[in-house]
């Protein structure tokens, strides 16, 4: 997996996944650029990678805006010539149900998230075209995004849409030899911190304590650096034919989501009725609804 000659950015990489992401880019040798709203959050990011014998600069922003997106790009050719793999991981949470999430609730996660994603995509993708030969577009989602979270309303929603937005990338850009897809990661981090059920085993994986496997099989949760390997495969010439794309990492799991399929179907003929479908729903569509939510295993929720 030799990356030499690939330079990536790496948005909100100053620490967590983030930052296992561009030291793992880094370790199979792409040049990397640090993104983070913290200067010496960033220069310490970039310290840990040159000291293992990496390349990295960093640029310090707030992800969202087109200007920052094109402060990434820029960063990246003027350090070191050119750009090849966009990694869009920058987020923040501002968890809260429906009817208690305020306007700058929604607003600030949309912002970083969707529209963070799609300005730096796009700045990334018209030096790729500038370019000529191709790029790697990476998309940090969600299991949220897939199957809803209570209290996220705007994170889930914001996932969701990055996953529909690499999915129409992808149609877009094969002809350009770009690929677009969207890593869903499960890790310990301060977003899984706040999970009850996850909390004692994550407390203990900080206290030097390994992850049961049922935890790293079944949950699929992990460290941050279970879920980076995954992002340099992506970013590589052997992943040159997939896109469009979302992988769910965590742990000792890695898998695919499908994507949306119909999964009753049933013809009327005229049309239907509200009558027609309340006669017709048990015996097509009843048994076909699908659940909501992450579901785990039922002897760790009852813990």
């Amino acid at each position: 997996m030799d990356l030499t000659d690939k330079v990536a950015v790496v948005t909100g990489s100053g620490q967590g996944l983030g930052l296992a992401y561009a030291k793992d880019l880094a370790r199979h040798g792409a040049a990397v650029v640090i993104n983070d709203v913290n200067q010496a959050t960033a220069d310490a990011a970039v310290a840990d990678i040159t000291a293992a014998g990496g390349r990295a600069v960093a640029v310090v922003a707030p992800v969202g805006s087109t200007e920052t997106a094109r402060a990434l790009v820029t960063g990246a050719v003027d350090a070191f010539g050119r750009l090849d793999v966009m990694v869009t991981n920058a987020g923040i949470l501002r968890d809260t149900v429906l009817w208690k999430m305020t306007d700058d609730d929604f607003d600030a996660v949309v912002g970083v998230h969707l529209r963070g994603t799609f300005t730096c995509v796009r700045e990334a993708v018209l030096r790729f075209r500038e370019q000529g030969d191709g790029g790697r577009i990476v998309c940090i989602g969600s299991p949220a995004g897939q199957r809803g979270n209570f209290g996220q309303t705007n994170y889930s929603g914001a996932k969701a849409g990055i996953v529909g937005m690499v999915r129409t990338w992808a149609l877009e850009l094969r002809r350009a030899g770009i690929t677009a897809n969207a890593v869903c990661p499960v890790a310990a981090t301060a977003m899984t911190e706040t999970v009850p059920f996850l909390a004692p085993y994550i407390e203990g994986m900080k206290n030097g304590e390994p992850l049961p496997a049922i935890i790293r099989r079944e949950v699929g949760l992990g460290t941050p650096d279970d879920a980076a390997g995954i992002i340099s495969f992506l970013a590589s010439d052997a992943a040159a034919d997939i896109t469009g794309q979302a992988f769910a990492v965590g742990g000792d799991r890695l898998a695919l989501w499908s994507h949306p399929v119909l999964t009753a179907v049933e013809y009327s003929d005229g049309g239907w009725s509200a009558d027609d479908i309340a006669a017709q729903w048990p015996r097509t569509f009843g048994e076909s609804v699908q659940s909501v939510g992450e579901e785990f295993p039922e002897e760790l929720m009852a813990k």
